[in-house]
């Protein structure tokens, strides 16, 4: 079984909550059986989920993990990250020596406090705004930019993700968007 490095304290504001939960061995291999189409499964484990309401938004489990490996890869210098969630990609940015500073655009206050206070770095800064009125400093150039602010994979999101993409074209060397090979494979 497999326990998150991720594992927030559960907690709940708003109708934003933290939640643990389990996926059973069990559980597993039904995933394993339904990813015969995209390959995307959850191992058996402990795992950790931001939800709204009842609904899971995300979750630390592998897949959604490795979503984020072309960013942490990318990552250097000042980094910019569209929607905070549950930290993990600030994380991954932070674990980085190359990372000078962290910036996370969080829409909601309520996920600002839920999981504000269990990321502590002086490099981190978190901005309660949404990712599309946002105006970064004047002349400011990120080494990496990574959009996550979707509640699920679908190609419904292409056109926000392309905006987003078109806003910070020459503000940084490499950019990504949570999911949207995917979406654009799905597309196609």
């Amino acid at each position: 079984m497999t326990v998150s490095a991720y594992h927030l304290p559960e907690g709940q504001s708003g109708i934003w909550s933290i939640r643990h939960f389990t996926v059973t061995p069990e559980q597993e291999r039904l995933e394993r059986a339904r990813s015969w189409r995209d390959g995307r499964w959850v191992a058996a484990g402990v795992y950790t989920g931001l939800y709204r309401g009842g609904s899971i938004i995300m979750s630390d489990t592998q897949d959604e993990l490795r979503d984020h490996s072309f960013f942490q890869h990318a990552a250097t210098g000042s980094v910019l990250i569209n929607g905070l969630g549950m930290g993990c990609a600030v994380r991954m940015a932070l674990a980085k020596p190359t990372v000078m500073s962290v910036t996370a655009i969080e829409k909601s206050p309520d996920v600002i406090a839920l999981v504000a206070p269990h990321i502590c770095d002086p490099r981190l800064t978190i901005v309660e705004a949404d990712a599309f009125d946002f105006k970064p400093p004047s002349g400011l150039r990120y080494g990496a930019v990574w959009h996550d602010i979707w509640d699920g994979i679908c190609t419904d999101n292409l056109p926000e993700m392309h905006k987003l993409h078109r806003k910070y074209g020459r503000r940084t060397k490499w950019q990504g968007s949570w999911a949207r090979e995917y979406c654009e494979r799905r597309a196609a």
